[in-house]
């Protein structure tokens, strides 16, 4: 009989532990499951930085940030150059017409 009633326990505690582990397993399941879900969203933000860093390289092959502030600046002298250029011209022409207008009322 006592060999029954240890029979009995040890099949309650190996039933128990399987139990136990059947949930240990459903509960890692759980997580894969996740895990599977994080993978999905964070694939499509992969390849869209893959597609940035593609950009920047094309983009640094034509141009790289630093030229591209110097051919700003640049274009900067030019636009003020040209503000000048064009300030003298007009005052050059406006003192020839004035030398002109002057001219006529002296001969």
């Amino acid at each position: 009989m006592s060999g029954d009633n240890n029979w009995n326990e040890y099949s309650k505690l190996v039933l128990k532990e399987l139990e136990t582990l059947s949930r240990g397993i459903s509960a890692l399941n759980e997580e894969i499951q996740a895990l599977k879900s994080d993978i999905t969203e964070l694939r499509p933000r992969e390849d869209k930085i893959k597609e940035l860093r593609e950009w920047k390289q094309r983009v640094d092959e034509v141009a790289s940030p630093t030229q591209i502030k110097a051919w700003i600046r640049e274009i900067e002298h030019l636009k003020i150059f040209k503000t000048k250029a064009i300030t003298i011209f007009l005052v050059v022409q406006g003192a020839m017409g004035l030398f002109l207008a002057f001219s006529k009322l002296f001969d």
